[in-house]
C-alpha cells in the first residue's frame, strides 16, 4: 500500500516528534537537541540526538536516524505503511491511499488484529454483564483486582460453550477462517463448521506495543489442565518475542527509568493494581534474547521478579546473561520461599513490595551467591574452594575483583590472600611456553583470531575519552596494535584526534565504516555496562602511560641488544670500538638496571 505524500507530510505536521519519541526515551535538553540513550543500541553516554526544530532523530552510535515514522519502523520493526497508520490514528489523521481499490482490502495481519479486537470485546462484555459468568466474577474479586484494571488491561470471560464466539464473529460478518488462523475458533472435524477454542476460562488479551491486540490466554478457573491456554504462533505473534503489557509499562518504565519483569499475567496486572505501573510479564520461565532486546528498548535497568521456588531461580540465572547480552543491567528481586509477585503483593501491601525493590541483588551477588551455596554444600577442602572461587572472581568485570573477593572470601570463610594466590595458578598464560626473542611486547606476538586484549584495551580507554587521543598519538605509534582491523581504527582516530572531544566525534570519524563503527560498540559495550576496565579518566591515563613506558622499555632493549650485539662482533674480529658505541651502551646499561630495580622495588 502507498500512502500520498500530502497525507505523510500532515501526519508529520501533526507530530512532535520530541514528544512522541520522549514517550519511548527519556530525553534531556541540550541546547537546541533532545538527548538521550539510544533505544537501538546499548550504551551508558548518550548520544542518541533528535532535533524538534528540524523533525528528525539521529544516533551517533548506531548511525540510526530519520524521521519520526523511521523511528516508528527502527523500534517496532514495522514496514513504513504500519508505521505510518500508527502515527495517523495517534495523529488523527485519515490515510488517504494512492490506489482507492487498496483502501477495500486489508492485509491478513490487519484481519486477525480486527477479529482478535472484536473477541477481546466481547470476551470483556461478557465478564461484566453476561448470564454465566457468575464464577468468573468471583474469582476476579478474590484475586482483589479492581473493575478499573479489569477494564484497563480489558480482562474478558469465554463462555462455558461451544460457539458463542463463533456466533459473535458471523454477526459482526467476520471471516471465520481468518479466526482460526487467530487461534480464536477450531474447524469441525469433516468440516462442518467451526467452534470456540477458549471455553470458560479468564480471558486475558495482549496487546502490541502499537496498540493492537495480538494473542490471548486463557487461565482456567475450575482447576482444569492446562492452566493457561495461550494463543499459539499466528502472523502476528510468535512467542518468546513480546512481553505483556509492555504497551501500557513503557509509558511508566520513562519516568522510572526501570522496568519489572515477572513471570505470569496476573503477577504483572496485580503490581499494576498496587501502582508498579511499570511492570511487564515474560509469559514464560525464561528470557528469550529477543524479548531482552525488547526491554532495553525502554530501558536499561531491568528487575526481575519469578517465582521463589527452584525453576524460578533457574530460569533467573539464565535470564541474568541474556539480559546483559542485551546492554541491560539487571537486579534480582527476592520474595520469600512459596510466594509469587501476586500473593506477595496482595497480602503485605506495595510498600512491602517496594522495599523488596529497594533491597534487589546486583546480578554478581545474586549469581555468586548461588555458586557459594555450592561450594558450600560439596564441603570443598579450604585450598580446592579457594582454587574454586578465584574462579567465580576471576570470570567478573577486573573492576570488580578486590570487592567481591572480600564478599565472597567473607562467605567461604577464607582469608582473601587465599584467593588471590590461586590467580596465578588459575590463569594458563603463567604455564605456556615463552616465545623466544626476550621480553617484547604484544606488538611481537603473532596475531590471532581473538584481537589482543592489548588492542582492545588501548581502544576502549580512548574511546572513553577521545580527548586523550591528541595527547598519546605521538607516543603509542600504530604498529603496536597486532589486529589489523584495530589498528585501522586507531590511525583513523589519530589522523583526526584534533576533533575528538565526545565518543559522539569518534562515530562520526568512523562515518559509514560499519565493521569500524561495531567493533567500537562492542568495546563499549564491554568496557562501559558492568564490565568496565577503566572506570574513570585517571584509571584510563594510568593504562596509557603504562603502555607508553612498556613500550619505551621494549625500545631500550632491543637497542640495547642490537648495540651490544656490534660490540661483541667488534671484539671478535679486532675492530675498533666508536667512543660513540661505548657511551650509549654504558647509559643503556645504566638505564636497564635502575628500571630493573624499580620494578623490583630497590634503590
Amino acid at each position: 500500500m502507498r500512502i500520498d505524500q500530502t497525507t505523510i507530510r500532515e501526519i508529520l505536521a501533526r507530530t512532535d516528534i520530541g514528544t512522541f519519541i520522549g514517550t519511548y526515551v527519556q530525553l534531556r535538553k541540550r541546547g537546541r537537541d533532545l538527548v538521550g540513550l539510544c533505544p537501538f543500541h546499548g550504551e551508558k553516554s548518550p548520544s542518541f540526538h533528535v532535533h524538534p526544530d528540524s523533525g528528525y532523530f539521529k544516533c551517533f552510535g548506531c548511525q540510526k536516524g530519520g524521521d519520526v515514522i523511521k523511528f516508528v519502523m527502527e523500534l517496532e520493526g514495522l514496514p513504513f505503511p504500519e508505521a505510518a497508520r500508527v502515527l495517523a490514528r495517534r495523529a488523527g489523521v485519515e490515510l488517504a491511499e494512492e490506489d482507492p481499490a487498496a483502501a477495500r482490502v486489508r492485509g491478513e495481519k490487519e484481519q486477525i488484529h480486527a477479529v482478535n479486537e472484536l473477541a477481546a470485546s466481547f470476551y470483556h462484555r461478557t465478564l461484566r454483564l453476561g448470564a454465566g459468568a457468575e464464577n468468573a466474577r468471583a474469582y476476579v474479586a478474590k484475586r482483589g483486582l479492581r473493575q478499573e484494571t479489569v477494564d484497563a488491561f480489558k480482562i474478558g470471560y469465554a463462555p462455558d460453550t461451544w460457539n458463542a464466539l463463533v456466533a459473535e464473529l458471523q454477526s459482526n460478518g467476520m471471516d471465520l477462517a481468518i479466526a482460526e488462523k487467530a487461534y480464536l475458533i477450531k474447524a469441525r472435524s469433516g468440516g462442518n463448521g467451526y467452534y470456540d477454542f477458549y471455553r470458560d476460562r479468564l480471558m486475558i488479551p495482549t496487546y502490541a506495543t502499537t496498540g493492537e491486540c495480538i494473542a490471548f490466554g486463557g487461565r482456567s478457573l475450575d482447576g482444569q489442565e492446562p492452566k493457561y491456554l495461550n494463543t499459539g504462533a499466528t502472523p502476528v505473534y510468535t512467542k518468546g518475542r513480546g512481553l505483556y503489557a509492555l504497551n501500557v509499562a513503557r509509558r511508566s518504565a520513562v519516568d522510572r527509568e526501570a522496568l519489572v519483569v515477572v513471570e505470569g499475567y496476573l503477577d504483572c496486572i496485580a503490581l499494576h493494581e498496587a501502582g508498579f505501573t511499570n511492570a511487564v510479564a515474560s509469559l514464560g520461565t525464561a528470557f528469550t534474547p529477543e524479548q531482552a532486546t525488547e526491554l532495553r528498548k525502554y530501558s536499561e535497568r531491568i528487575f526481575v521478579c519469578f517465582d521463589a521456588d527452584t525453576a524460578g531461580s533457574n530460569a533467573t540465572a539464565k535470564s541474568i546473561d541474556t539480559l546483559g547480552a542485551a546492554g541491560c543491567v539487571a537486579f534480582i528481586v527476592q520474595l520469600p520461599p512459596g510466594e509469587d509477585p501476586d500473593t506477595f503483593v496482595r497480602t503485605n501491601g506495595a510498600p512491602a513490595f517496594q522495599k523488596k525493590l529497594d533491597d534487589a541483588l546486583p546480578w554478581i551477588q545474586f549469581k555468586l551467591d548461588r555458586e557459594i551455596s555450592t561450594i558450600l554444600a560439596k564441603r570443598l577442602p579450604p585450598a580446592q574452594a579457594a582454587q574454586t572461587a578465584e574462579t567465580l572472581v576471576s570470570a567478573l568485570p577486573r573492576v570488580e575483583w578486590d570487592k567481591w573477593r572480600v564478599y565472597v572470601a567473607g562467605k567461604l570463610g577464607l582469608a582473601i590472600d587465599d584467593l588471590r594466590a590461586n590467580r596465578f595458578v588459575n590463569n594458563p598464560a603463567n604455564f605456556a611456553p615463552r616465545i623466544g626473542g626476550g621480553a617484547g611486547m604484544v606488538r611481537h606476538v603473532a596475531p590471532t583470531a581473538e584481537p589482543p586484549s592489548v588492542d582492545r584495551e588501548i581502544l576502549a580507554a580512548l574511546v572513553d575519552e577521545p580527548a586523550l587521543v591528541a595527547e598519546f598519538a605521538p607516543l603509542i605509534p600504530s604498529d603496536v596494535f597486532t589486529d589489523e582491523r584495530y589498528r585501522e581504527i586507531y590511525r583513523s582516530l589519530c589522523a583526526a584526534a584534533a576533533t575528538l572531544v565526545t565518543a559522539s566525534d569518534v562515530y562520526a570519524v568512523l562515518g559509514d565504516d560499519r565493521d569500524a563503527v561495531e567493533r567500537v560498540v562492542a568495546l563499549q559495550k564491554t568496557d562501559r555496562s558492568s564490565q568496565i576496565r577503566f572506570p574513570d579518566s585517571p584509571a584510563r591515563r594510568a593504562y596509557l602511560e603504562r603502555v607508553v613506558e612498556r613500550l619505551t622499555e621494549d625500545d631500550l632493549e632491543r637497542r640495547f641488544r642490537e648495540l651490544d650485539a656490534r660490540i661483541d662482533a667488534a671484539f671478535a674480529s679486532g675492530a675498533a670500538i666508536s667512543t660513540e658505541d661505548r657511551d650509549e651502551h654504558r647509559k643503556l646499561s645504566t638505564d636497564r638496571e635502575s628500571r630493573k630495580r624499580k620494578r623490583l622495588g630497590t634503590r
